[in-house]
Order: structure tokens, then C-alpha cells, then sequence
């Protein structure tokens, strides 16, 4: 039972890691990172999800809750800036992100 923990954790592991690369190797395509982002998140709650059901604790269930709330928190309001940018610029470049000042 304890070799079937340690693949799945490192299953969810690789998920986080690709999830990392694909943030910090794009970095012209403001999509492919938000796609990138939820994917890490959704990474750490699955295995917030899968470490409480294997040691029957509720407690990794509530942080993959809280976890998905922030993320889809943050799609909404990064996908309602994306949408105003584009209406600004007609472009969704981020090379001239710089260009946007609050």
C-alpha cells in the first residue's frame, strides 16, 4: 500500500513540475499560463485530496477546497483582465504587458 502512495505522489509531483515549466517557459502566450497556473493548482489539491483519503483525515480535504476557491477566484479576475486588455489593445501579447499601469 505504501508503494502504491509513493506513485501516486510522484505521479502528482510530475503534474506540479510540468505545470512550474510550462509557467515559467511561456512566456508569450498570457493563455497557455493561466491554463498552466490552474494546473498547478489543480495538481495540489488532487493530491491534498488523495494524501487525506489515504490517511483518513478530513483536514486535506478542506485545503483542497479553500485551494479551488482561490483558483477560481483567480481565473475570473485574470481572465477579466485579459478580456479588458484585449479590448484596450486588440492584442493579447505579453510583451507589452509593461505597457498596462495602475
Amino acid at each position: 500500500m505504501l508503494n502504491f502512495f509513493i506513485s501516486v505522489t510522484t505521479i502528482f509531483l510530475f503534474l506540479f513540475l510540468i505545470s512550474l515549466l510550462g509557467m515559467f517557459i511561456n512566456k508569450k502566450n498570457i493563455l497557455v499560463m493561466l491554463m498552466s497556473l490552474e494546473m498547478l493548482f489543480l495538481s495540489a489539491s488532487s493530491f491534498f485530496v488523495f494524501s487525506s483519503i489515504y490517511l483518513d483525515d478530513v483536514t486535506g480535504q478542506i485545503f483542497a477546497i479553500l485551494i479551488l476557491t482561490v483558483a477560481a477566484s483567480e481565473s475570473a479576475i485574470g481572465l477579466a483582465i485579459l478580456v479588458i486588455y484585449y479590448r484596450i489593445r486588440n492584442s493579447i501579447s505579453v510583451e507589452l504587458m509593461d505597457l498596462m499601469k495602475g
